[in-house]
């Protein structure tokens, strides 16, 4: 009978070990990253934004998310510029600034970061910060879209369904919900769907 339990203790022991050392690894990762954030290292930047934004390996906070993006993004980093848009779109960690939501995914959008165009085209479309365009939502879409984006894909197949912001074209459509479709997205598929039921 000892030597399951001793068994269960070696195992028990070992589980300890490896957590507090994954621990001391992962406080060492953030030390290092802060240390490199510090010196102004716009990767380390983006990263810690990230870690507070998200919770990992650190208490979630967004105002220190907000403040490490900013750090990054006024140093030409995409992915922070299309994360502080996202914040001040939501008002996490900031006060809520459409506009300057805005701003922010322009300068993602013009270095090609796919999420940003997709954004601009929502705030277009509803005319948050800027004045309503769905023209201009259209044409953000459209960038999005063809990178991939399978949202953009189908907000653009609806914007052809209807004739918002471009001319009504229902083959157009449904090209962009097929393709919306394809890259995952159920709802594309479902007006792929209801369009060929026409």
């Amino acid at each position: 009978m000892p030597l399951p339990k001793t068994s269960f203790i070696r195992k028990t022991t070992l589980f300890l070990v490896a957590a507090m050392l994954s621990v001391s690894v992962m406080a060492a990762d953030f030390n290092q990253m802060q240390r490199l954030a510090n010196q102004g290292d716009a990767n380390a930047q983006y990263n810690l934004g990230y870690m507070y934004d998200e919770g990992e390996g650190v208490q979630q906070d967004y105002a220190k998310a907000a403040e490490w993006y900013q750090k990054a993004a006024n140093q030409g980093d995409a992915d922070a510029q299309s994360n502080l848009g996202w914040m001040y779109s939501e008002g996490q960690g900031v006060r809520q600034d459409y506009a300057k939501a805005a701003e922010w995914y322009q300068k993602a959008a013009n270095q090609g970061h796919a999420g940003a165009p997709f954004n601009l085209g929502l705030i277009y479309s509803e005319g948050q910060g800027v004045r309503q365009d769905y023209a201009k939502a259209a044409e953000w879409y459209q960038k999005a879209a063809n990178q991939g984006h399978a949202g953009a894909q189908s907000n653009l197949g609806v914007m052809y369904e209807y004739g918002t912001g471009v001319e009504q074209n229902i083959i157009t459509a449904k090209e962009w919900f097929g393709k919306s479709c394809d890259s995952g997205d159920q709802d594309g598929c479902d007006k792929y769907r209801m369009l060929n039921q026409k």
